[in-house]
Order: C-alpha cells, then structure tokens, then sequence
C-alpha cells in the first residue's frame, strides 16, 4: 500500500523482494527454533534429582473368577490390576494351597495375571493363592503386599489362618522362602508320607501366615523343601515340627480409626469391630537333623606325602588300612579331626611317598539300605596330583657349567617353618602357640625358654607346654601373666624336628602384658535357665567371644574383654556336652533351647557391668536384634535401594 501512494515501480519492486526473502528466512528458522523451544521444554519439565518417587502399590480391581467365588471349577484364573505389573520371584513367594504336585503356570503381561492350575481341583476345598509380595509395579517396584486369591470349589469358604514365624532354632535368625504346612492327619507318619493340607512360605522376616484353613485340629510343620513333594523324605531338609495341636479359632476384636480434618486436627475416633484369627504367634524352630548314615565321600592326595579321607557322618573308631603295595605298619602319621570324619594320613618314608600310585584297602563301617552299620571294604589307588620333586645330587650339581671367576656359594640352610602366635601386646589370659606345617617328629623342652623382667633383670620362670588337644601340629605355651610386666620367649635353634628331616632355627620374641584397667567385665545373672545352661557372649557381628556355664545363682562372669560392643545367647545344654545340639523328628526330640539377650552392652575400658536377664521375658522371634540379623527385612533392602538410586540422580 505504501509503495502504491508513492508511486515508484522500481521501488515497490524491491520491496516486494525484500519480503519474499524475509518470508523464506522465516519459514528456514521457524522449525529450529521451535524444535529448539521443545527440546528446551522437554528437558525443564521435571526437577534436577527426576521427581519424587511413585511409592503406590498396584490396587486389585477384578477377577474371572471373582475372588471369593463359590462352586468354582475353573483351573485358569485371571487378575487384573490398576497399572501394569510384574511378579519377582514367582516360584519362590506364589504358594498354591492346597499344595500342588505340578507346578502352577503363573504369568504376568501387562495389567493382568494369569493363573493355570495343572492338578485337578478337589471337590468341596477352600483354594487360596499367596502371592506374598511377588506383585510389584512396573515403575518403581512397590509390592502390593500380603495379598492372596481365594475361591471355592464347595458352597462355603473357609476362612481361618494360622499365622506364627519361622527361626533357625541354632541362632534365632529369622528363615525366608521355607515351607510352613498343617496336616489333618495327626499321626507323625503323615509328614514323612502325605502332602500338606494347607501350606504358606516364610517371608524375609520369616513369618508365615496359612490361609483358607477349616475349622478342626491340625499339626503343624515347617519344611525346606529340597525336591518339592511336600514330604519330609531327605535327612539334609530342614525341618521344624510344633510339639503342640494347632486348633484355629477367632474372635471379634475392636479397633479404633481416627477420622482426620486436616493432617494437625483429627474430628472423631470411631470403634470398628473385625474379626481376628488365632493362633497368630506360634513359633517355629527350624533344625536340620545329624547326617547318621557313615560312607566315604571322597579320597585325595593332592601332595606326594599326604592323603585324606573324607566320611560322611561321625564315627567313633578309625578305618583300618592295609597297603598292598607298601608295608603300612609305622607308615604314617595320622591326624584326625573330633568327629572322625576327615582323617589325614602323612607319610613318613621318603622312598613310599615317592611312588606315583600307593594301593591300599580301607575297611570301615558303613550305613546299608537297613540303616544298619555293616563293614566294607574299599580298594583305592591314590596318584599324587602334584609330582614329587626330585632333589639334585652333589655330582648333579657340580656338572652345572659355572660362569666364569663364580665361586662356589653354600647352600643357604632350609629350616622347619613355623608360625608363633605372641603377640606384643599379651591379653593377660592369653597364651603362646608354635603352628608348624607337618607334625613333628621329636622335640626338646630344655631348649624351650621363657623369661620375665624384674626391673633390669631377666628371669628365667617355669610354664607349661603340651601340644593343642585337637590340633597335632600345634604347641601351646601357658603361664599365668603378671599384667604390666614384660616377658621373652625363646626357642634355640634344632629345638624341633619335624618327620621330613627338617629342624627349627631359633625363636626370640618379647611382649608386654596388658594392665587390668584396659579391661571390661559383664555379670549376666540369669533366670529361667534349665541346670546345664551356658552362655555365648558374642561381638557386634554375632560372633562367640567367650563361652561361660551358668554358675549357681544363675552368675555367668566375663573377665577381661576389650571395650566394645556386645550381646549374648544362652543354650539350654540338656545333655551337658557343652556344645548346641539339634533335634530329631523321629524320637520326637526338639534341638535345644536357644536365648538371645535383647540389648548390645558397650562396656569401656574398667568397667563392671551387672545385667539381670529374664530368658522368657521377650517372646522369642523378638529377642535376637535387627543389627545382628543377618537375614534383613526385603523392604528395608528395597528402601536402601531407593535412596542410593536417589543419591544418583542427583549427582
């Protein structure tokens, strides 16, 4: 318009040029810039660390056939969700009860799960599918916990549960992924022989909780199923059994709910009456029984001058052994270990370690399909599978061409190894041990030297030395230490001679023994033990540091300890043999008792610490403290797992 009033053609002209190039500018920028402005939006839209996590649980919405369903008779089942879903673990949380021989096809895809169940269902049961918290979002993993689908195959449902926990009866510590089971059938028998009525799985906390469970008188036992037949038919299952009838009852119970009008003021508090389900808190105690039954697992001789024998079972006498190409009388000499089941044979000759394959016999006792001990005689022919290394003569030696001017250089000395156990800093009821590598063959006690220093002056003082009781090729040295004072320990050279030839080079080392206000002391005065009872006192990873009997008056004393932290654990010993024994179904016999003391005690260093400690005050699945669990809860590792991936977003 402009160009019109001015009347100037050429002008108008190059204007109208101007703007068709401006126009193709524009249309050539337009894309990028906004491509630009969406890329700018896309990466603006949520904040630095990726937002809040999404922590809602998938929620049920329906079923074919509908949960609850009476005179059902179908064997596929599907469930839908309000998102898409996944299932974790599926053959370790998904429990079918009553249990099934072939095991379920359970799949999940998108927003569903599908469910075939391959048995045939049995007529008027009450059929329930534990899911645990196997369902979890697609997203960010939240379980839709404790849910389960139930439906009929009858005209009623049954609706009582069973519910307790599982623990290792050795330790307390809570047992996950175990099978828990009722039987109708009240005879023991039906353990060994029948599958489960009703069965449910331990969870990471190890509790159980059996569904869909009729009214009557049931025996209850826990399982870890090794060849998933619901039978308790292999001695290496763990097992537990409830000495007591399970007879299922419920009550009506009132809970109070609080109705809120924001999150500071709350409007009213209103009493709702539900039903709950008893037996809640029985408590099962999981062993795995002794191995009886005696064979020989395995020979070796990974060395020329050693071989071992490896037996299933403990034994309380010695295999006999018969070379049929050496002489075995005073061939060997022979380390075993308490149970008598890994036997060391050493060899003493040079010129029989030396053969390539040593042929012997080996008769011992052995379990036969009667479950009987019988003997048996083995033949075995052991190669080394390490060769023997052949020493170099002296005429060997000398045809080795030298540099030359090289001199002849002696041979250095080779001495008998040997680890000593002194420490620089001696705990007052400490002692010293000599470890060697091979047993020895003779040693002399006057070559043996102990001394303490009484001000400027050494002093040789008398102590007791003997080899260790369990260990043939260790040597202890005890005396009773002065604490502060400093001592030397000493072994001249040749003083022990192992059974290759080889003799010690000498030994000094000194130390320092601790003062008694570097220490601590716990008195545990316990009550409700049985007579032979002892105590464990354990460090923060649930270690034994000492071992005590109860004393009369229930005293357990623990002296010397260095300051730090610790619990404790009491064995009921029933049978005074100073160690924790485990049970047998058979004889109806439960693995002895078991406590934790529910409190970590940190002593400094001189002080005395007296603790009155009640067994039975703390119900038992509550005594043994998280921090010494090594089984931790899954949603704590879950919530870990959160907060380091948070962590890393953030970065």
């Amino acid at each position: 318009m402009w160009c019109l009033l001015n009347k100037n053609p050429y002008f108008c002209s190059m204007l109208q040029f101007e703007n068709q190039k401006i126009k193709q500018i524009v249309r050539k920028v337009l894309p990028v810039v906004t491509l630009g402005a969406m890329l700018y939006s896309c990466a603006s839209i949520g904040r630095p660390d990726g937002g809040p996590y999404d922590e809602t649980p998938p929620r049920f919405i329906g079923s074919t056939p509908a949960a609850g369903a009476l005179n059902n008779e179908r064997t596929k089942i599907s469930l839908m969700f309000d998102e898409f879903i996944k299932l974790e673990k599926a053959t370790e949380k998904v429990v079918v009860s009553p249990p099934q021989i072939q095991q379920p096809e359970i799949k999940a895809s998108g927003k569903r799960i599908q469910v075939n169940l391959l048995d045939s269902l049995k007529p008027n049961t009450t059929y329930t599918i534990d899911f645990s918290d196997a369902i979890v979002d697609n997203n960010e993993g939240n379980p839709l916990g404790n849910f389960a689908f139930t439906f009929s195959t009858g005209t009623e449902i049954d609706t009582m549960e069973v519910a307790g926990t599982m623990l290792d009866a050795s330790n307390l510590e809570p047992i996950k992924g175990m099978l828990v089971g009722l039987h109708s059938n009240l005879n023991d028998s039906a353990f060994n022989k029948l599958p489960f009525d009703r069965v449910a799985r331990t969870d990471s906390r190890g509790r159980f909780s059996i569904r869909g469970v009729a009214p009557g008188k049931y025996r209850i036992y826990g399982l870890m199923d090794a060849d998933q037949n619901f039978t308790f038919n292999q001695k290496s299952e763990m097992i537990a059994f409830h000495d007591s009838l399970i007879i299922p009852r419920m009550e009506e119970r009132i809970r109070m709910d609080t109705a809120w009008v924001d999150s500071l003021t709350y409007d009213t508090i209103v009493e709702k009456k539900y039903m709950h389900y008893l037996p809640d808190d029985v408590i099962l105690r999981a062993f795995k029984e002794l191995n009886y039954s005696q064979y020989l697992i395995k020979s070796e001789r990974l060395v020329p001058h050693k071989f071992t024998f490896y037996f299933a079972g403990k034994a309380d006498t010695l295999p006999v052994l018969k070379g049929l190409n050496f002489d075995e009388k005073d061939a060997f000499v022979i380390e075993k270990n308490q149970r008598n089941d890994t036997i060391h044979y050493w060899v003493k000759d040079s010129l029989l370690f030396k053969q390539d394959t040593l042929a012997m016999s080996l008769t011992y006792l052995y379990t036969d399909t009667l479950n009987q001990l019988v003997p048996r005689t083995d033949t075995l022919n052991l190669v080394s599978k390490q060769k023997y290394k052949k020493e170099e003569s002296d005429k060997d030696k000398k045809k080795k061409k030298k540099k030359k001017g090289e001199e002849d250089e002696p041979e250095p000395t080779k001495f008998l190894p040997v680890n000593v156990s002194a420490p620089s800093s001696m705990d007052v009821y400490g002692y010293i041990s000599l470890n060697f590598e091979e047993p020895i063959a003779s040693y002399d006690t006057a070559a043996i030297h102990l001394r303490q220093k009484v001000d400027t002056l050494w002093k040789d003082i008398p102590f007791e030395f003997e080899q260790d009781s369990v260990n043939l090729k260790k040597f202890n040295v005890y005396y009773d230490w002065e604490p502060t004072l400093e001592y030397e320990f000493s072994v001249d050279s040749t003083a022990f001679h192992g059974i290759y030839g080889l003799f010690t080079d000498k030994i000094k080392q000194g130390f320092k023994v601790r003062s008694l206000e570097e220490y601590a002391k716990i008195t545990f005065v316990v009550t409700g033990a049985e007579p032979n009872a002892f105590v464990e006192l354990l460090d923060a990873q649930d270690k034994v540091v000492r071992r005590r009997r109860v004393e009369e008056g229930g005293y357990a004393d623990f002296y010397y300890l260095n300051p730090g932290k610790y619990s404790a654990r009491l064995i009921n010993d029933r049978n005074g043999n100073g160690e924790w024994d485990t049970g047998n179904f058979e004889k109806g016999v439960q693995p002895e008792e078991v406590y934790y003391y529910n409190q970590i005690l940190e002593p400094k260093a001189n002080w005395d610490l007296e603790q009155s400690w009640d067994i039975h005050a703390v119900p038992l699945d509550k005594q043994k403290l998280d921090e010494l669990k090594k089984q931790k809860p899954d949603e704590d590792k879950k919530k870990k797992d959160r907060e380091r991936n948070s962590q890393n977003r953030r970065r």
